[in-house]
C-alpha cells in the first residue's frame, strides 16, 4: 500500500516540476487578461 501512495506522489511531484518549466520558458501561452486596455488595442509588448 506505501509502494501506490508513493508513486502517486512522485507522479504528481514530476508531474508538477514539468509544468512549471513549460511555463517558465514559455513553452505553454500565458492567459491574457482583457481587461487591462494600458497599452492600447494592439498587443505591443510593454507589459
Amino acid at each position: 500500500m506505501n509502494t501506490i501512495i508513493q508513486n502517486i506522489l512522485v507522479f504528481i511531484a514530476v508531474a508538477l516540476a514539468i509544468w512549471f518549466l513549460l511555463h517558465k520558458y514559455g513553452v505553454l501561452p500565458k492567459k491574457k487578461t482583457s481587461g487591462s486596455k494600458a497599452c492600447g488595442q494592439d498587443d505591443c509588448g510593454c507589459h
